[in-house]
């Protein structure tokens, strides 16, 4: 049950009950005795292996920690790749000698084997093959998780069958940190830096997200089965004011973002930020950095308690990417840095030399990554929703390139320009990096329209949807960058220079040549850009099913195999998972506009049409005919039979495509063929919404869902 604040005492000192709902390093301090203590931090901040020998030890801290704190069950939660989250709860209570007791072993706490039969494998296994196994992740900290009468300890989980096949998708994400570890590694050793042992990825996933109100809600039956409208007319205020973004906050709205801070505080989820975002009742939350994989478990519970704390408000919290047409969609923009156990963040420019061609080394790594692999970053956030986002005028096109800044793309500019390097020279280039924090805030601004941008001491990856689990384009960030500094350690080594440090720029000066394609500092909205784009040789895939597509070439199994992330198999039946969750989307969005237009609209025309017929006919017995309710009633009639004749073709259109075999070409009519028909639907429903009788128009209008709350 969620603690809604008091109204009297308001939230008080954050720091009093911050992470009171989690098993965090204070806890574990306090429950565990300190050599178990000392080897879970190991485990969690080194990256050790799990050492068997403490987890009985740790399960009996973690239960006796829950239970003290109202828990009676405990639950393995994990992220199939269906999207969201997976929770199957089991009581502590267990016999011992006929009685009943509460326990929770080690392998309780290791190893769960929850029902899988159910979730998607993408053909990898039968239906009756149910064994699936999640594993604690204990990087990420257990919590407790509120009901009504109890709570559940919650232990963070991998997803995987009962061969060893990927399930999830947090088991690839940690695997790709495991694999730019191990990349970035070879290349500091290369470079003699022997104080970095591990490399840690950081993340701050920014959420954005509307608030409906409820009541509004429930008319709209697409809006509550879809997540987004299917129909509705253009409002005569909506964004064009531009006097929503970083607005005065409204007082119900304010209250629930208070309540939503507490909730994620007691989490211990360090929400930073909170502002109006630029349509109306659109609005953002963004935390503290922190280690990604932390990060991302943190953003996915946020999304469920905002959703749990709107509800308590009378609101409904929307995270589809588009939840209405003509104003701007929500995204996640996703922040991304790598940095080492020294605290070193290799994205952040300093006055050593060393660290400073390790920031030039990363930019060329990420560089090299986007030009070679730029498709399937495309494709990790490729989704129904996302692709009525992806390229409108508030989220970057679906054409991947990388935006830098003035400063540091003037730099590279220099440094691809040097001759032969000398010690002046490799001064300058220090120099010219040291200087990039100070000069960069005065001479170039951020590029809202890239999808890749460079921020100062981070890569903002904007094309993330709203409703996504960052842990995807995670994955091929870290896999592609890895891929980068592979190249970069390959070419370093085939050069016998005797100063890696000197080799390593020479190297850059190549690699800033070759992805200078990737690189652009302009409008990504313009229609020129993509013209140019196209001449570039970068892939613009436009909808999800020929962005998911990039998945299936072989250069990019092979990427996924040479790190241990995805086996070829594997990597197949996450294409097959995500078309078929297309295919779904699509299908009951389609369902949904027909039953809508067919039993809704049509109903509520027919009832105009007729009041309007009788009052026509009364008029003309007592005045004469009135040409323009006449003429109106026609109209009327007209969208009539244009909605039916839509409905129709929407349905011919829905037949064809499930008669598709193919899953591949199946979605692709779904995308084509179907939204098409859906388009003309819609165009006939938006007509008839601006012509019907207010009091026959079951559906709040967007001009209600905007400014109502």
């Amino acid at each position: 049950m969620f603690n809604i604040l008091n109204e009297e005492k308001g939230m008080g000192k954050v720091t009093s009950f911050f992470g009171e709902l989690t098993f965090n390093k204070e806890v574990m301090k306090e429950r565990l005795c300190k050599p178990v203590y000392e080897k879970l931090i190991s485990i969690i901040e080194q990256g050790e292996p799990l050492d068997n020998s403490i987890a009985g030890d740790v399960a009996h801290a973690m239960k006796e920690w829950a239970i003290d704190n109202g828990a009676t069950h405990f639950t393995h939660w994990f992220q199939p790749q269906r999207g969201g989250t997976a929770e199957k709860h089991d009581s502590f209570l267990t016999y011992d000698d006929g009685l009943i007791v509460e326990h929770f072993s080690a392998s309780q706490l290791i190893q769960s084997e929850p029902d899988a039969s159910s979730f998607p494998s993408g053909g990898m296994r039968s239906t009756f093959e149910a064994r699936g196994y999640t594993a604690w992740d204990p990087t990420s900290p257990a919590f407790l998780l509120e009901g009504e009468k109890s709570k559940t300890l919650v232990i963070p989980s991998v997803f995987l069958s009962w061969t060893g096949d990927v399930l999830d998708i947090k088991t690839p994400f940690l695997r790709s940190m495991r694999a730019l570890n191990d990349s970035v590694m070879t290349l500091q050793k290369l470079l003699g830096n022997r104080a970095a042992k591990r490399v840690k990825v950081y993340g701050g996933p920014e959420q954005e997200y509307f608030l409906f109100s409820k009541d509004l809600v429930k008319t709209r039956p697409d809006l509550e089965v879809c997540g987004r409208t299917l129909f509705g007319t253009a409002p005569a205020k909506g964004q064009q004011m531009e006097d929503h973004y970083f607005g005065s906050i409204k007082e119900k709205v304010l209250n629930f973002m208070e309540d939503l801070d507490f909730e994620l505080y007691r989490r211990g989820i360090p929400s930073k930020t909170r502002h109006n975002e630029v349509s109306p009742n659109q609005f953002e939350v963004a935390p503290l950095y922190q280690e990604a994989n932390l990060a991302i478990d943190n953003n996915l519970q946020v999304m469920t308690i905002m959703q749990k704390v709107a509800d308590k408000h009378g609101l409904v919290a929307v995270l589809h990417e588009k939840p209405l047409a003509g104003v701007n969609g929500s995204g996640k923009h996703f922040n991304w840095s790598i940095g080492d156990n020294t605290g070193e963040n290799y994205l952040s420019p300093s006055k050593s030399p060393l660290k400073n061609i390790n920031f030039l080394v990363t930019v060329g790594a990420i560089l090299l990554g986007v030009k070679k692999y730029g498709g399937i970053l495309r494709a990790s956030v490729a989704d129904a929703g996302n692709d009525h986002r992806l390229g409108a005028n508030e989220a970057p096109p679906a054409i991947m390139s990388v935006y830098l800044g003035e400063y540091l793309d003037n730099l590279l500019n220099e440094i691809e320009g040097i001759g032969k390097l000398t010690q002046k020279k490799m001064d300058d280039i220090n120099t010219g990096v040291r200087n990039l924090p100070k000069l960069a805030k005065d001479t170039s601004d951020r590029n809202r329209t890239s999808p890749i941008a460079f921020t100062g001491n981070k890569f903002e990856f904007r094309a993330v949807g709203s409703s996504h689990n960052c842990a995807e384009p995670g994955t091929v960030l870290n896999l592609i960058v890895a891929y980068g500094y592979d190249e970069i350690c390959r070419r370093i080594k085939a050069n016998k220079g005797a100063d890696k440090k000197t080799v390593a720029i020479e190297v850059l000066k190549d690699v800033i040549k070759e992805t200078k394609a990737v690189r652009f500092e302009g409008n990504n909205y313009s229609d020129e850009w993509h013209k140019e784009a196209e001449k570039r040789g970068l892939i613009n895939r436009t909808n999800t099913p020929s962005a998911i597509e990039l998945f299936l070439d072989k250069e990019v199994a092979k990427l996924y195999e040479k790190y241990n992330v995805l086996t070829e198999q594997e990597l197949h039946s996450k294409v097959d998972i995500k078309l078929e969750a297309y295919i779904k989307t699509k299908e009951i969005e389609y369902k949904t506009a027909i039953d809508i237009a067919q039993t809704g609209v049509l109903a509520s025309l027919a009832l105009d049409i007729s009041r309007k017929a009788k009052a026509a006919k009364r008029l003309k017995e007592v005045a004469g005919e009135n040409a323009v309710l006449t003429k109106h009633i026609a109209e009327l009639s007209k969208v009539y039979s244009q909605i039916s004749k839509g409905i129709d073709v929407l349905k011919a259109a829905l037949k064809t495509c499930e008669s598709e075999k193919d899953i591949l070409k199946q979605a692709h009519s779904y995308a084509e063929k179907g939204g098409k028909a859906l388009e003309e639907l819609r165009a006939a429903v938006d007509e008839a919404e601006t012509m019907i009788s207010k009091d026959l128009w079951t559906m709040a209008s967007y001009q209600d869902l905007l400014l109502k709350l």
